[in-house]
């Protein structure tokens, strides 16, 4: 998993709220057990017109926000079913950073699994951020993670909380296979052990 340091990119607004995890990544993308690829399906029922092309109005599709790292959304964001490809749909397609008021639970904690930094904020935040990302290419957020602040392009700065231990994961780049690994000493250190102990196991 890459590691979460700081992140300088475009915003994208997306005010709408109860955006679940179907309008994410709909249902028959889910075949698939691979991380890569689903971008191209992000928001694809949005995204795409009934004959594949383009929605122009969406606003992914318009040039200001292709390219956006981060999305500044509406509350209650990532309700519905639980689905991991979604956070693999919006990591594949470049978002690194999800901005609300608000994200259903499993959502939530499948984002910090993938190297997805949530941000909870007031709404008189979000409010704000969603003005700023409505500029498009033309103004760029940052969120530092180390110091837990997402900072405007026109210099209004929000602290937001993060618990420690996943802002330790994110910092690293360690999803729980890689938590795991940082006990390979001690568990070979067990086997060793055990080998010798219950040598008939």
């Amino acid at each position: 998993m890459d590691k979460f340091t700081t992140l300088t990119g475009i915003a994208a607004p997306m005010p709408l709220v109860n955006i679940d995890t179907d309008m994410i990544i709909p249902k028959q993308f889910l075949k698939t057990i691979k991380r890569s690829g689903l971008g191209v399906n992000l928001f694809d029922e949005m995204r795409y017109d009934r004959d594949g092309t383009e929605n122009p109005d969406f606003i992914l599709n318009q040039p200001a926000w292709r390219d956006s790292q981060i999305l500044v959304a509406g509350d209650n964001f990532g309700c519905g079913s639980s689905r991991e490809h979604a956070p693999w749909a919006l990591l594949d397609f470049g978002i690194r950073c999800v901005i609300s008021t608000s994200f259903a639970d499993i959502f939530f904690n499948n984002c910090f699994k993938n190297g997805i930094l949530p941000i909870v904020l007031p709404q008189e935040a979000v409010d704000v951020l969603m003005e700023d990302a409505r500029k498009g290419a033309n103004a760029r957020m940052t969120v530092d993670l180390e110091n837990q602040t997402v900072s405007s392009a026109d210099g209004h700065e929000f602290h937001f909380d993060i618990d420690p231990f996943r802002k330790h994961c994110l910092l690293n780049g360690l999803d729980d296979i890689g938590l795991t690994m940082e006990k390979a000493p001690s568990i070979d250190s067990y086997e060793t052990q055990m080998a010798q102990a219950r040598p008939w196991v």
